[in-house]
């Protein structure tokens, strides 16, 4: 039964110097490259200046991060022009990005509103107003929560041990992105997001990088499993790889917990998880937990017409989400 697919990495939601990160699309692209991607979509705050296309062997996709000043950040992608927040109107601009043929996704929408830093939180502030999709899980942001800056003790850990700050998904993050797939009947897609700045401290005899590109490419990835191989237009594959994230064929995997990739997939009336090694395997159907195990390979037959997700837990970390899924 074991199905072999093509497995495409990928990482989204990274800033260049053409808004608030430090690097150019060649770096970037270098660093992705270094990391095991193959594409990347490059989202920069209200700018949409970056050339795609191929560059040291990565797919470079140009997105958007539309940001109004304190909340409700998009990752608008799909879009064909700058798409500006004008006014802070949210309806607005999630409309005009469906106007012009993309997509997009509600960034960080949960942030802690108790962080013990500086950084004030940007959540997702009305719920009632739905996105086409829900960045589930963003890794400086999820850092950011648990970062405290009270004392020089707790600045140093923050840095150094920067991975055990790291607590996955908000529950409350969760919960929204399961009641949005229970009020629609198409899938309501999620992505991992690195929101990667590789941010330059100056001011010591050597400049400091924090969380360079490639340490950030290592860790939320987005895997786009393919039964056959990418074309090689650059054209090509950024549609393949857009309309994936669209209908939600991605799954989302922390490699920073294990670098293994999972196979996830219907086959018959059976859902299929095969993993690389035995890990806590968590069934859900419409939202509620319907199955755990620890195992490698989780075989449940489906019997009725919900949407099923995946995550996968090694030794107490969240490694592995799925999309939803449902029964051709």
């Amino acid at each position: 039964m074991k199905r072999n697919f093509f497995n495409y990495l990928g990482a989204i939601h990274i800033h260049s110097k053409l808004s608030d990160g430090t690097g150019d699309v060649h770096s970037i692209s270098k660093a992705a490259k270094d990391a095991g991607l193959s594409w990347i979509i490059i989202t920069d705050h209200n700018n949409f200046d970056i050339e795609e296309g191929f560059y040291n062997g990565v797919c470079v996709i140009r997105g958007e991060e539309i940001s109004p000043k304190a909340s409700d950040h998009y990752l608008a992608l799909g879009i064909k022009s700058l798409i500006t927040p004008e006014g802070c109107d949210v309806q607005k601009f999630v409309d005009e990005v469906r106007a012009q043929g993309g997509f997009g996704f509600a960034a960080h929408p949960d942030e802690d509103e108790n962080r013990k830093n500086k950084a004030n939180p940007i959540r997702w502030t009305n719920k009632a107003i739905i996105p086409d999709g829900v960045e589930i899980w963003n890794w400086f942001s999820n850092w950011a929560d648990g970062y405290d800056d009270t004392n020089i003790f707790k600045i140093a850990y923050g840095y150094l041990f920067r991975h055990t700050l790291l607590k996955g998904p908000h529950c409350e993050t969760l919960k929204w992105w399961d009641d949005l797939n229970n009020s629609s009947e198409k899938v309501v897609p999620a992505i991992f997001g690195v929101d990667a700045h590789a941010l330059k401290i100056s001011k010591y005899v050597i400049p400091v990088t924090i969380f360079p590109y490639k340490t950030c490419f290592k860790t939320l990835t987005n895997v786009i499993p393919l039964e056959h191989k990418m074309p090689e237009s650059f054209e090509e594959q950024k549609n393949i790889i857009l309309e994936s994230l669209k209908i939600g064929n991605n799954i989302m995997v922390n490699r920073y917990v294990d670098n293994s990739i999972p196979s996830i997939y219907v086959s018959g009336r059976l859902l299929v998880v095969e993993l690389a090694k035995k890990a806590s395997i968590k069934l859900f159907k419409n939202g509620e937990l319907i199955c755990e195990e620890c195992s490698d390979v989780l075989e449940f037959k489906i019997e009725e017409k919900c949407k099923y997700r995946v995550e996968v837990y090694l030794k107490g970390k969240p490694w592995i989400f799925s999309n939803p899924i449902m029964l051709l």
